[in-house]
């Protein structure tokens, strides 16, 4: 019998064919949503700032792309601004990564920071206790979406710490493996069960390949 995973974010078409290909069966849902904010843009910084592609959704919601200067996590999001015509200084794996690379690069330069309403700390902290000049705009609303399942599956996919929050609202973690985006997705799963992967990359893809390896290593 094949192994089924959950996977805590729709899967797109060519996703799903990944999984299916590798002989796992699967159910997905979407454990968060988000809803976009109003904000005003303020002018006078030198870079814009973004930890999420659903920040730069929020922003291109309410202002065309005027050609601004970006840092960024994730090559995702990096993508996203770029096709929308944003110039890409810099990106990096995962937050704190990116705040080094401002601190050492340009410590005197300022920021205008989109972010969500559950960000994580590690980017503020670390640029507010090395005196880089920043202001926060918080551009969209992360919602838990718990749904309560009657079966248990062979692992759980996470892309957030909110998909864990939202999945272990309704269901017991402890027994399932758990395949995590991240390191601050892993930590908040690590409150649940101690079996957990972390994607060697950021993507959906990279957590879905770490799920297909898990399981065929095991066959």
């Amino acid at each position: 019998m094949s192994s089924t995973i959950l996977s805590t974010k729709i899967l797109t078409p060519p996703q799903q064919e990944l999984v299916l290909s590798a002989g796992l069966g699967f159910v997905h849902y979407n454990a968060i949503s988000t809803h976009s904010l109003e904000f005003e843009l303020e002018p006078n910084f030198d870079f814009y700032l973004f930890t999420s592609k659903n920040a730069v959704l929020s922003f291109l919601e309410r202002y065309p792309s005027n050609g601004h200067k970006a840092f960024c996590v994730g090559e995702k999001t990096a993508q996203l601004l770029t096709e929308n015509g944003f110039t890409v200084i810099a990106f990096a794996n995962n937050a704190l990564d990116l705040a080094h690379n401002i601190i050492k690069k340009h410590p005197t330069a300022s920021f205008l920071f989109f972010s969500g309403n559950q960000r994580r700390e590690a980017l503020p902290k670390t640029l507010q206790e090395n005196n880089i000049w920043y202001k926060e705009v918080v551009v969209y609303q992360t919602l838990l979406q718990p749904k309560m399942f009657q079966r248990s599956f062979d692992a759980v996919l996470f892309y957030s710490p909110s998909g864990v929050q939202s999945f272990s609202a309704q269901n017991n973690l402890k027994d399932h493996w758990a395949f995590c985006i991240g390191e601050t997705t892993a930590a908040e799963a690590k409150k649940h069960t101690d079996q957990i992967t972390i994607a060697n990359k950021p993507t959906v893809e990279n957590v879905l390949v770490q799920a297909i390896k898990h399981f065929r290593s095991n066959d």
